[in-house]
């Protein structure tokens, strides 16, 4: 049985730092990009980063990039989103997700596998 399950989320103040785990199980983190999708309240979803574990390569949004990094653990089957300098606009439902790496980043109805989500808020 395929599982991801997120955790770390919170409030923080702005300027904070929060760390997202996502633990995996059912398959193998090198035939997938992982990746962390975040949906604020009211809005669609937003792709955040995606990490291709078999190149060691990793890419993120314009809006975070600089301040959130994805990692994983191959030997805990986890991955990782710490993210820094928090913003208001940072605040979401934030989603540890599997695509095939072919699937287009934002084709989000192809995304394989999903976590329940874990929230995350910015606010002083």
């Amino acid at each position: 049985e395929v599982q991801l399950v997120e955790s770390g989320g919170g409030l923080v103040q702005p300027g904070g730092s929060l760390r997202l785990s996502c633990a995996a199980s059912g398959f193998t983190f090198d035939d997938y990009a992982m990746s962390w999708v975040r949906q604020a309240p009211g809005k669609g979803l937003e792709w955040v980063a995606s990490i291709y574990n078999s190149i060691s390569r990793t890419y993120y949004a314009a809006s975070v990039k600089g301040r959130f990094t994805m990692s994983t653990d191959n030997a805990k089957n986890t991955v990782y989103l710490q993210m820094n300098s928090l913003k208001s606009e940072d605040t979401a439902v934030y989603y540890c997700a599997a695509r095939g790496s072919s699937t287009y980043y934002n084709n989000f109805q192809a995304y394989d596998y999903w976590g329940q989500g874990t929230q995350v808020t910015v606010s002083s």
